[in-house]
């Protein structure tokens, strides 16, 4: 090898090849970024979904409750004899009971 002959390092970068590198920098930032932000938009909204959990459900007598859920202005009990209660978030009071039939 004569050792006149330019090495391959020795070359310049060309100014497009540098764009091209710190286009492509930048856009891997932004991208983990944005994704960073929707996992926080993300992990924000579910913190902060949650509707307060009444103080004391009072159950009709014998009712056994098998599960919940929440509305905005109501909760609901799911009896173990197949029945959904469902009561009045700002009073306590239950507003409607609905049989579940068996099939």
């Amino acid at each position: 090898m004569n050792s006149e002959e330019p090495l391959v390092e020795d070359l310049p970068e060309p100014p497009q090849l540098r764009f091209l590198r710190l286009l492509v920098t930048v856009l891997t930032g932004v991208m983990i970024a944005g994704i960073g932000m929707i996992l926080f938009l993300i992990w924000l909204s579910y913190s902060n979904a949650r509707a307060p959990l009444p103080e004391v459900i009072t159950l009709p007598s014998g009712a056994e409750a098998t599960a919940y859920t929440q509305g905005a202005d109501w909760y609901a009990v799911v009896t173990a004899d197949n029945q959904i209660l469902i009561f009045d978030r700002a009073t306590g009071d239950l507003r409607q009971t609905i049989q579940i039939e068996a099939q």
